[in-house]
């Protein structure tokens, strides 16, 4: 079973004051370029990976997504995903460990997931049940933390000679478990390298459409000062893939 963090109430009041909880999409930089490598989702049947608030599901909907399905393992992000959506209609909240989802064959257009992967320690599995889950031309778009920022046992700004922060990237090639102190301490990830992703997605059948290390832009970094530490190493790694 996953690790269910967002359930722990310090780890959940934290995460509630980030911007992307308070501005949902808006407050997420990498969602415009996310918001590209998706299909036009008028009357499609959508599932999203690890839904949190339903930020994505509600905007599935808006944009005409026939049918929504928010998966987390989270009581919480679940409870708050509902109380949000005044208007369910399509929308459908699930409570699911995805280290033993199941999902029906050939159901969906769109499989998406918002940085939630990097918390699967099953990934081929889960991946080989995208694959059977989606519809022959459907997609799988998705964003995880870059490997840079996976990688560190002991992840922590360091500063330069020129007082600069600076990201050491230690233990890179060697993939797994990293325990880190985010918002509560014991946060279990899962490191992987960005050819694994990759190659995983590619053994299951998918064909990669887009690829995105994924950097503020200046006028990002301009509107939040706070994005400028994320300039020099992209901190998402965003990646869409089609089953033929």
């Amino acid at each position: 079973m996953a690790q269910n963090i967002y359930d722990n109430p310090e780890f959940f009041e934290g995460y509630a004051k980030l911007n992307r909880s308070v501005n949902g999409l808006d407050g997420a930089p990498e969602w415009l370029s996310l918001a590209r490598m998706l299909p036009n989702m008028n009357g499609l049947h959508v599932v999203d990976l690890g839904c949190g608030y339903g930020w994505f599901c509600r905007e599935a909907q808006r944009q005409g997504a026939q049918q929504v399905t928010g998966l987390d393992i989270s009581t919480k992000m679940l409870n708050k995903a509902r109380e949000m959506t005044t208007n369910d209609q399509g929308i459908t909240y699930q409570q699911e460990d995805l280290e033993a989802l199941q999902l029906p064959t050939a159901a969906y257009d769109l499989v998406y997931s918002s940085l939630t992967l990097h918390y699967v320690e099953n990934l081929c599995a889960l991946i080989k049940v995208v694959f059977h889950a989606l519809k022959p031309g459907g997609n799988f778009v998705f964003s995880v933390e870059h490997p840079i920022y996976t990688a560190p046992k002991e992840p922590s700004w360091l500063m330069d000679r020129s007082g600069n922060k600076s990201w050491p990237v230690n233990n890179y090639q060697a993939e797994g478990r990293r325990v880190t102190n985010w918002l509560a301490e014991g946060v279990v990830k899962q490191h992987r390298l960005m050819a694994t992703y990759l190659n995983l997605l590619v053994a299951s059948g998918f064909v990669i459409v887009h690829v995105e290390e994924f950097g503020p832009t200046a006028e990002q970094i301009l509107r939040n000062p706070a994005l400028d530490e994320e300039k020099e190493l992209p901190m998402l790694l965003l990646i869409s893939a089609r089953k033929p």
